[in-house]
């Protein structure tokens, strides 16, 4: 029996396994733990293992390529299609086992240990920032509850929130001016973690010199920079810039027949932290192209003045991710934009 292509459907405990020969033809299928998947693959020939890119996987891409073997990852969503009859783990592992196999497939670099590092930062970041818009949101609604209004920016918030508390002359009660002070110090304790986070990614970006030349075009900074060196760890995976766009979600979604072609709004696929980082530093590029005269300002211009300024911020996020695929992918300097 000669394995040539396997198909892994992962778990936590309980992994699926389905293997080919070099004909096609089915030739294993296992049901296997843990423990028991690392030594099967560890004694198996090297071949080509295909897996949905999910939890765990870039763990297993490692421990499988220092057995020597291939290793390939696919968005779950391309490998739907190819699941025959109901869905159970069985049928998963085949259709894996078939999808890796295919000429147009698209695949997902496994990460090495320092991009998930790296990114594993950014999520932790994120969720932090995400926690502390909630707790904002708290605080200015329940203030709202005792007639006292904030504006809705958060350095609004932080600079009115001592003089509510020590202002005698609103509804606030000695309870709720006490439960307003520990919400006040929780915020300064999110503030604090957040830039404690954002300090550890400046020092990687200063020490990285991809991230440096990301950091050169338009819009880019080193939040934006870390956060892409960590999610595309391969930029050879995408032909070109458009097809990493199109992973961000960053080009229009088509719902076109025959002659008749219809572009709607953007697809929103892929990472939306990644879309949402580069949408916003287009957002301070657009806002300063009206006082440049260079061809890139005025290509921003125009767009700004035939579509409105949140699709002008859109297209300057889809051009800004091509330039960052080619910076990433040919390993040249960024070039700006003639007069």
């Amino acid at each position: 029996m000669k394995v040539t292509t396997i198909g892994i459907d992962l778990a936590k405990q309980v992994f699926q396994v389905h293997g080919v020969d070099g004909q096609g033809k089915a030739v294993l299928r296992k049901r296997l733990s843990r423990s028991e998947l690392a030594r099967f693959m560890m004694n198996l020939s090297p071949c080509l293992v295909g897996m949905e890119a999910c939890g765990g996987a870039n763990y297993w891409s490692r421990k499988f390529q220092t057995f020597g073997h291939e290793v390939r990852l696919m968005s779950p969503q391309f490998v739907t299609p190819y699941v025959k009859s109901n869905k159970n783990d069985a049928n998963d592992a085949a259709a894996i086992c078939e999808a890796v196999t295919r000429p147009t497939m698209r695949f997902v670099a496994p990460k090495t240990v320092a991009h998930q590092d790296l990114q594993s930062l950014h999520r932790v970041r994120q969720r932090l920032v995400q926690a502390r818009t909630a707790l904002v949101n708290q605080i200015r609604g329940l203030l709202a509850e005792y007639g006292i209004t904030v504006p809705r920016q958060i350095g609004q918030l932080r600079r009115q929130l001592p003089g509510i508390l020590e202002n005698p002359m609103n509804e606030l009660t000695e309870m709720g001016r006490e439960l307003f002070a520990d919400l006040s110090r929780e915020l300064a304790a999110v503030d604090e973690r957040v830039d404690h986070i954002d300090g550890r990614l400046k020092r990687l970006f200063a020490g990285s010199e991809l991230c440096q030349r990301l950091a050169q075009v338009e819009g880019i900074g080193p939040l934006i920079a870390t956060a892409m060196t960590a999610a595309v760890s391969d930029p050879r995976v995408f032909r070109n810039g458009r097809q990493l766009a199109a992973w961000l979600g960053l080009v229009p979604r088509q719902h076109s027949s025959g002659s008749r072609k219809i572009l709607l709004g953007i697809s929103k696929r892929g990472d939306r932290y990644l879309r949402t980082l580069l949408i916003h530093g287009a957002r301070s590029v657009v806002a300063r192209a009206g006082t440049k005269h260079d061809a890139r300002s005025r290509w921003i211009a125009e767009i700004q003045q035939r579509c409105g300024t949140n699709r002008a911020c859109v297209a300057v996020a889809n051009k800004n991710a091509r330039i960052i695929w080619a910076l990433m992918a040919k390993g040249e300097g960024y070039r700006r934009a003639a007069a």
